[in-house]
């Protein structure tokens, strides 16, 4: 149970950050069948997006550094 608590704290802390960039994913969660599953551990689902809500999350990530 443990592992889902912090799959579960982990999908709060994605949500709130994008939500600090103005980004919001309707279907953000976990993924039903990772969490019924033991192998390979919970999975965060990130869903669908419109292309505005894609360009939003583009621009919120940092670019390359110049100079590299």
């Amino acid at each position: 149970m443990h592992q889902l608590q912090e799959a579960e704290a982990a999908v709060a802390e994605l949500r709130c950050a994008l939500a600090r960039v103005g980004v919001t994913l309707p279907s953000l969660g976990l993924d039903p069948v990772s969490c019924a599953g033991r192998q390979q551990g919970v999975l965060v689902e990130l869903g669908r997006c419109t292309v505005e809500t894609a360009r939003r999350m583009a621009a919120a990530l940092p670019g390359e550094e110049s100079g590299r």
